[in-house]
């Protein structure tokens, strides 16, 4: 019997974006700009919520939310056609405290019977509330093809 890796199960740091939100920021700045993206990301107050259901309402994302602190505004992704919710929303807080609090005690945690990711986000501009995939909504639920009550049910494929 092997003793386990402690090394695999190292913990993330919460006051830094994940990799993947780095890098989408990254490619939206030009590259001179690297340093000044992760000062923007390390005081950065705004949260990108995904995995929501496409019916939870805004209300019910406030009762949750504000259970870390105050928040400052709600922007729910919307689908970029039928502009109806399509999983995503942004929280922005008062205070990155507040945010970083969310982040510890939120993420992973379930809302309308779906486990939530939360992630540290580059701030909230106009044009992101929209879904990225080709049929309006989210580019992840195109390329499902199980049944998801939560998130519309079957996965939306345009190639098909």
């Amino acid at each position: 019997m092997s003793k386990p890796r402690y090394s695999d199960h190292s913990a993330t740091r919460l006051d830094m974006p994940s990799s993947y939100v780095a890098k989408q920021f990254a490619r939206e700045r030009n590259e001179g700009e690297s340093d000044a993206t992760q000062l923007i990301l390390q005081k950065s107050t705004t949260l990108y919520v995904g995995n929501l259901s496409f019916y939870t309402t805004e209300e019910q994302i406030m009762e949750l939310f504000s259970k870390c602190g105050e928040v400052k505004r709600i922007v729910m992704g919307l689908d970029r056609f039928t502009r109806t919710p399509c999983g995503f929303c942004f929280v922005e807080y008062y205070t990155r405290e507040d945010a970083l609090d969310c982040m510890k005690y939120i993420n992973q945690t379930k809302l309308d019977e779906r486990i939530v990711r939360t992630d540290i986000d580059p701030g909230f501009k106009d044009g992101r509330q929209y879904g990225r995939g080709r049929s309006g909504g989210q580019v992840r639920d195109e390329f499902r093809d199980d049944y998801d009550p939560g998130r519309g049910g079957y996965g939306r494929r345009t190639d098909r």
